[in-house]
């Protein structure tokens, strides 16, 4: 593929932007390399099966995305989510796009987490992933739509599970008590509900008290008795 089109730089010639996409597969990631660039003809895909490959192509373009690859690979793996860390560092002005084989919730949000810019499963359309890669260049971050939905409905959970205890606990108690019921500590409470511990351990007491129970666990054990 050229390294330049028409109307730009010179000689009349503009410098087109570069996504690497990074796949030790070598067909799979020729087969998506050509497909996106037919999608997107202004993209320059360079495919190569690492870090350490692109880097010693000696290339004087620094991509504007990264595409990495990881397959079926978990995402909650230290190695994997340690390369998306090492790229995200090593790239560090150019958004890392991660493609899984999953749209699964809990791979999103740790792709995420370790510093990547936008997160593809491989069952959208090539169509989708290049859009996508342009979203993150232009600043933003891609999840898929599955993940949106999913993260909604454990939202709606929690504030229904909340709402339900409104009529025993104060609403303090209620976050307390169903922070409880998932069995955080109460250094996390504190630290995610943005109260001292101490404040935390007199609801607890409150808590225990309201429900006539002896320790956290019985606590637990009733309040989702209490819940449908």
């Amino acid at each position: 593929m050229g390294e330049y089109e028409a109307g730009g730089e010179p000689g009349g010639e503009k410098r087109r932007d570069l996504v690497l996409l990074i796949d030790p597969r070598a067909l799979d990631r020729e087969c998506l390399a050509r497909s996106l660039s037919e999608q997107n003809p202004a993209m320059d895909i360079v495919a190569v099966g690492s870090a350490n490959e692109w880097r010693g192509k000696h290339e004087s373009r620094e991509p504007s995305a990264v595409l990495f690859i990881v397959g079926s690979r978990k995402i909650a793996e230290p190695a994997v989510s340690g390369e998306i860390q090492e790229l995200a560092r090593k790239f560090e002005g150019s958004p890392v796009v991660v493609v899984a084989d999953t749209d699964d919730l809990g791979q999103i949000l740790k792709a995420l987490d370790s510093g990547a810019r936008g997160y593809i499963p491989s069952n959208v359309g090539v169509g989708v992933a290049a859009e996508a890669i342009l979203l993150a260049r232009a600043g933003g971050v891609f999840v898929p739509a599955s993940g949106v939905l999913a993260m909604r409905d454990i939202i709606n959970s929690t504030t229904n599970r909340i709402a339900g205890l409104g009529n025993l606990f104060t609403s303090r108690e209620a976050e307390v008590a169903e922070a409880l019921r998932r069995g955080k500590a109460n250094k996390i409470i504190a630290y995610e509900l943005q109260l001292c511990e101490s404040t935390v351990k007199v609801h607890i007491r409150n808590i225990m008290k309201k429900l006539n129970a002896t320790n956290r666990t019985e606590v637990a054990y009733k309040i989702r008795e209490m819940l449908p």
